[in-house]
């Protein structure tokens, strides 16, 4: 092709999967779920053991990603809170230098489900006096909602599958293909596609038309209708690939930027056809620290686990329950099916990308939003608790100019996407993006600004047990976690390097107290660096 994009101006593939850990991975060491594809791309490229989230939470963290920004920073704090749309991502600044960009999949900058958090009464609890009105009762006077913030509604989808598309550019995006929510509920411009395609698409979701699976224990677990061909990830992968297409003929001398984001390993745990059963749940191993109650534990998980025995745990929401061993296995199970058919579907990307002459001159990079709990400490699904398994990612960058592959140790924050993408296009970030070059870094063996990784997460309203919230801040260091609660005086401190389950917490030990003391000046240190530098003060221009 004559007209390719420079080796030094790349096409760029990311493809991020929802709520799935870095040991859901053969590469980094899972030795039952079957990924040969994304083990490709590792063996290929450079994969990064020690890569963490900015926030345990969907879209906090998809938000750190597009902005380069800290949750407590670019504002989206918790799902429900958009993204301004004034807001500078990275993809805007990659569309400026001339990249053609395309999103396909779930997105979640904004409110996916109708219930969005700036509609709540916002005004303090404790707060006396008159309230201001309501259009001065937030720091921004202009609301965050209204049709143009309405464009990845589920409901809305739902209603009308012919609805117009957002107005472009979204956050950057020239190309917008929603498919969001999970499992076989998933709407967006997916939702037309499906209706296209099956005289009754309705007829294929839940639990109500699910197929028979007399043994099926687990919650939010059904055999879906939905055939594995209709499926969400199937449409992911089919829209990356028109998107693909389209650009190599409507703009070949320009490169490309696609997110190819899957739905999937996210909860209700749901594969479709052979992916149900690929996998044994009876064969399934438990976690090392399944059975472990740690006498220090926080009082939020205590809770559960009084819920769980006495049969009053809600285990169809989003917030965290426990589970027995049997629901732990078959939840793994469906999970690795998962995981495997986006594998399958990553395998066909990668053949598409050399069937089209352009593998050799695209970055393919994979990571995810978050983790799973998925049978940790008794545990399943996420928030609140800062467990190993909710917070550690895969992070894999595929490139091939890199002259061979590796495996890093450098500790690397999902807010530093942005810039290695950006360092790897030739562009420099806006002011404001608080990400580093991690390959960069990672080849030259740079020293860090940072010494640890920042983790933030603030869940708004009841939670686990609080009435207004629950604001947790956990730092990564060296191979010790540190974890503290607002509004708590204990907090949990792990050894991951001798205790790599964290079963034991040395909070309490007094033998670790001046490496607590270590860990919370440091992270108070990495704090005041990632404050915000923006805007510019115009009078310094």
């Amino acid at each position: 092709m004559t007209d390719r994009p420079r080796p030094d101006r790349p096409n760029f593939l990311f493809i991020t999967t929802d709520q799935q850990r870095a040991d859901h991975l053969g590469c980094y060491g899972n030795d039952i779920v079957q990924t040969p594809a994304i083990d490709g791309l590792a063996a290929k490229g450079v994969q990064f053991e020690n890569f963490y989230v900015a926030c345990p939470i969907c879209m906090p963290n998809r938000v750190a990603i597009l902005t380069g920004r800290m949750p407590s920073v670019n504002g989206t704090r918790h799902n429900g809170i958009p993204l301004p749309l004034d807001a500078v991502t990275f993809v805007d600044i990659l569309r400026a230098g001339g990249y053609h960009t395309g999103l396909v999949g779930k997105s979640h900058a904004q409110n996916i489900t109708g219930h969005p958090v700036e509609n709540r009464d916002i005004f303090p609890r404790n707060a006396k006096g008159t309230p201001p009105p309501p259009h001065l009762a937030d720091v921004f006077s202009t609301p965050r909602t209204g049709p143009a913030y309405e464009a990845e509604l589920m409901p809305l989808w739902h209603q009308d599958p012919d609805r117009a598309d957002p107005p472009l550019p979204y956050y950057g995006y020239d190309f917008v293909r929603f498919a969001n929510g999970h499992a076989d509920h998933v709407q967006g411009h997916y939702t037309k596609w499906l209706a296209e395609r099956s005289d009754d698409p309705d007829g294929l979701r839940g639990p109500n038309n699910a197929l028979p699976a007399p043994d099926l224990v687990a919650p939010q677990a059904w055999r879906t209708a939905m055939p594995e061909d209709l499926h969400p990830t199937s449409y992911i992968a089919e829209t990356t690939r028109f998107f693909i297409d389209q650009h190599l003929e409507d703009r070949p001398e320009d490169p490309f930027f696609v997110h190819c984001s899957f739905t999937d390993p996210h909860h209700p745990f749901t594969p479709p056809g052979r992916f149900f059963d690929m996998y044994n749940a009876d064969a399934m191993p438990l976690p090392a620290s399944f059975d472990c109650i740690d006498p220090h534990e926080p009082p939020m998980l205590k809770k559960l686990r009084e819920r769980h025995v006495d049969g009053s745990a809600q285990m169809n929401g989003p917030t965290p329950f426990c589970v027995d061993a049997k629901q732990t296995q078959q939840i793994l199970a469906l999970t690795y099916g998962m995981i495997s058919m986006v594998d399958e579907a990553v395998a066909g990307l990668l053949k598409h990308l050399e069937e089209q002459g352009i593998l050799d001159n695209t970055v393919v990079i994979f990571t995810s939003d978050h983790g799973d709990f998925m049978g940790d400490h008794g545990l399943m699904l996420k928030h609140g608790l800062h467990y190993e398994g909710v917070l550690r990612v895969p992070f894999i960058w595929s490139d091939p100019t890199l002259p061979s592959p590796a495996t890093t140790h450098t500790p690397g924050s999902s807010i530093d996407i942005s810039a290695t993408i950006l360092a790897r296009a030739g562009l420099a970030p806006n002011n404001g993006n608080q990400g580093l070059d991690l390959i960069g870094q990672a080849l030259r063996d740079e020293p860090s600004p940072r010494e640890g990784i920042l983790i933030e997460e603030d869940e708004l309203g009841a939670h686990l047990g609080t009435e207004q919230g629950l604001r947790t801040r956990t730092f990564i260091m060296e191979g010790w976690r540190l974890t503290l609660w607002q509004g708590m005086t204990d907090g949990q401190l792990f050894n991951r390097s001798t205790d790599p389950h964290e079963l034991k917490n040395l909070w309490f030990d007094a033998q670790c107290a001046a490496k607590k003391h270590e860990m919370m000046e440091a992270m108070l240190r990495e704090m005041i660096r990632l404050e915000d530098t923006g805007p510019y003060a115009t009078h310094l221009a």
